[in-house]
């Protein structure tokens, strides 16, 4: 028992003593300027028990009116920096995104070999050839060229909607699913259970909440990758073979499809068959490096794409349910301008300034990403007097900045107006740039979202009266603003709910099947 008591305290004591080494070394290389404030920490952990595992963007809201719009938090050695107000995140991770542009390499993603998309890569030479591949092809000039097929399809989503309305979110995601799919690689997708998009589907439950600071200890601890498979709970090694085999499939499936359809000589125009073609003229190292760059810029569009556009167009339903005097004066202005004896197209947009503001509403009201993917810094720096230090975990939380009252009167309510100069036309707002990320490592496709979030919207308003469900006594049935899955915590999609999608009129109904048969 003696014996026990002695190497109890020695242990404690070495733990005190390793405890006091780290707050002198962290003292001395801060230079006595302190961290950005922040809620108080414990010993060690930090504030691991403060880390929100639900809807971090409010709880990190919250904290911010408490602390500031730069705040902090540790989490064992690691430093997380939350940023809320548009001015710090321009200045540190614009203006100074040279040293705020990496991302955390995490043991979880290593383990999983998911590792290679290029949001969630770090800047080596793989990620500069796809950014530039992604870049170069969904730029607003090349998005020209892919105006019809994302009109036809829309078109389509209509009629599927007269047919089935209640589907409405299967709907949405067959139709971006066959947008995603034929424009990268070329594949009719004729239903949503394909297999061709079951990978992206379970992949992105499963390791999304691995990106977000706190919830996996493997990524501050990675000694825990080699903790046996039969250890219940504390072994990530189940998850990460289930992952690895969904990786490979989400890496090579497509592509194989592209170079299987170009040696056969069925290819159609895509993507990924145009660059794989532009290959030919590699050989070697450097071919099989060029070809890495096209499979990771291929398989992040195609991961990336699937399920982000699909959550902005749930919102579209939920706003248009729950705000139908925005309904009514989207309605008026397509009537005006377009007219009831044909659907929008993309040449209408400059003369839709209130259907134009309903998007950038729509952006900003219920946001996919309210707080992205961590940036990693990749230096020590000194903001506001404020300590950063290299290896700091920095967060913009896009929902506070979007949702703050000050700019947004009444943020939680839909308003397009808000996007309305007083003669009527569009302002521009730089802070919604947000909702596809920031500096260097905004969205690439984000041009393809505007482009699919205009046309849906104004075709769906231009034949559809989309209220509240009622139920057998003619009651309306109540619609939340919530999220589903909170969870998953990165990527975020609206709460189920239900709606009553009917053609406006008889008019509409003909205009939908007249579509339906040409």
């Amino acid at each position: 028992m003696q014996f026990f008591l002695i190497n109890a305290f020695d242990c404690l004591a070495i733990s005190f003593f390793l405890f006091l080494l780290v707050k002198f070394r962290d003292n001395r290389r801060r230079r006595g300027l302190p961290y950005p404030p922040g809620p108080p920490s414990w010993p060690i952990i930090g504030n691991y028990l403060d880390i929100p595992i639900e809807k971090p963007w409010i709880t990190y809201t919250d904290m911010s009116k408490k602390y500031g719009d730069v705040i902090s938090l540790r989490v064992f050695s690691q430093v997380i920096v939350v940023l809320s107000s548009l001015s710090t995140v321009k200045d540190l991770l614009e203006m100074r995104g040279e040293y705020y542009s990496e991302r955390p390499h995490r043991p979880m993603e290593e383990m999983t070999e998911l590792d290679w998309p290029i949001f969630m890569t770090g800047r080596t030479e793989t990620w500069r050839k796809g950014r530039r591949i992604l870049e170069g092809s969904l730029r607003p000039g090349a998005m020209m060229s892919l105006r019809q097929g994302i009109q036809d399809k829309t078109y389509e989503l209509l009629v599927q909607l007269r047919e089935s309305p209640n589907d409405f979110r299967a709907h949405v995601r067959l139709l971006q699913g066959k947008l995603i799919m034929s424009i990268t690689f070329g594949y009719d997708l004729k239903k949503g259970d394909d297999r061709m998009v079951e990978a992206p589907d379970q992949i992105v439950p499963l390791m999304m909440p691995f990106n977000v600071p706190g919830t996996a200890l493997v990524n501050y601890f990675p000694f825990l990758r080699g903790i046996p498979s039969w250890v219940p709970y504390f072994s990530y090694k189940p998850l990460a073979r289930i992952v690895r085999k969904l990786s490979g499939r989400m890496r090579n499936e497509p592509i194989d499809f592209v170079k299987n359809a170009l040696h056969n000589g069925t290819a159609v125009r895509s993507l990924a068959g145009e660059y794989l073609q532009e290959l030919e003229n590699f050989v070697g190292s450097e071919r099989q490096k060029q070809e890495e760059a096209v499979m990771a810029s291929m398989g992040s569009m195609y991961q990336a794409g699937l399920d982000t556009t699909v959550s902005s167009m749930s919102s579209l339903f939920l706003a248009l349910a729950l705000f139908p005097h925005v309904q009514r004066r989207a309605q008026a202005e397509l009537d005006v301008v377009v007219g009831r004896d044909r659907l929008p197209t993309f040449d209408d947009r400059p003369r839709l300034p209130y259907i134009e503001a309903l998007c950038k509403e729509l952006m900003r009201w219920n946001m996919v990403t309210p707080t992205g993917l961590p940036h990693l810094s990749t230096r020590d720096d000194v903001y506001k007097g404020f300590f950063i230090p290299k290896g700091s975990l920095v967060i913009a939380n896009a929902w506070a900045i979007l949702h703050d009252p000050e700019t947004y009167p009444d943020p939680d309510e839909f308003k397009p107006e808000r996007f309305l100069n007083e003669d009527g036309s569009v302002r521009d707002d730089p802070a919604l740039s947000l909702a596809f990320g920031v500096g260097k490592r905004i969205c690439p496709g984000r041009h393809l979202v505007d482009f699919t979030v205009f046309i849906v919207t104004c075709s769906v308003l231009s034949v559809f009266n989309v209220t509240k469900a009622k139920d057998k006594n003619d009651n309306e049935i109540p619609v939340n603003i919530g999220v589903s899955e909170p969870r998953r915590i990165l990527l975020v999609h609206p709460d189920k709910f239900e709606c009553s999608i009917l053609p406006r009129d008889k008019v509409a109904e003909d205009l939908i099947l007249a579509n339906m048969l040409s």
